[in-house]
């Protein structure tokens, strides 16, 4: 087993794969397609999602295609980490499971990340007074949009505060317990890229 080959094969594979899940979810939010930061994940991710898309079809605002892509590419870098750590293959059924609920967590993460860091770049941005945000902080916007989006229906902004990414961070919180407790995540963290 080499420890530094298969964190370095962790991180890229990580970093694509996340590329793979914004695309995803940037499509579903219907965020700016010509925002520089949406036009380089399209760039990056569009030589694997095209080859799917040719076969796969999408459903409504649903981009089917980039989700089987993360999938399969997730499948891919489960079976390689097990290789370089030397571990004997579990089977077919644990590679389709963990790689669908890989993805599933790494989309917890996105969003659950996206929310902080539209929390904390609100206030920088108010204490600043800067009027033009950074490409990636109005993509983080419109990606938790449509999930912020319900919460402030149930506990509208009052004085000025916006109270529904709390609310959806307290959701995300016990999604992520019940999966951990579901599936006991931590004991294959070491080959599953997202948790």
């Amino acid at each position: 087993m080499n420890p530094s080959l298969a964190t370095l094969f962790s991180a890229l594979a990580g970093l694509y794969l996340l590329a793979i899940v914004l695309r995803f979810l940037l499509q579903l939010a219907q965020a700016d397609f010509y925002n520089p930061v949406s036009q380089a994940i399209m760039r990056v991710t569009d030589p694997m999602v095209r080859i799917f898309r040719s076969f796969i079809p999408g459903y409504r605002n649903i981009d089917c295609a980039t989700l089987i892509v993360a999938c399969v590419f997730q499948g891919i870098a489960i079976y390689c980490l097990i290789l370089i750590h030397g571990f004997s293959f579990p089977g077919i059924g644990f590679l389709v499971t963990w790689s669908v609920l890989g993805v599933v967590y790494l989309i917890i993460n996105v969003y659950w990340w996206a929310i902080i860091a539209t929390i904390v770049m609100s206030f920088v941005m108010a204490f600043l007074g800067n009027a033009n945000p950074h490409p990636a902080v109005v993509l983080a916007w419109q990606l938790t949009e449509p999930v912020l989006a319900p919460f402030r229906k149930i506990l509208p902004p009052m004085a000025m505060l916006d109270f529904s990414p709390m609310l959806a961070i307290i959701l995300i919180h016990f999604i992520r317990m019940f999966l951990d407790s579901t599936f006991g995540a931590r004991q294959v963290a070491q080959v599953v890229i997202g948790i």
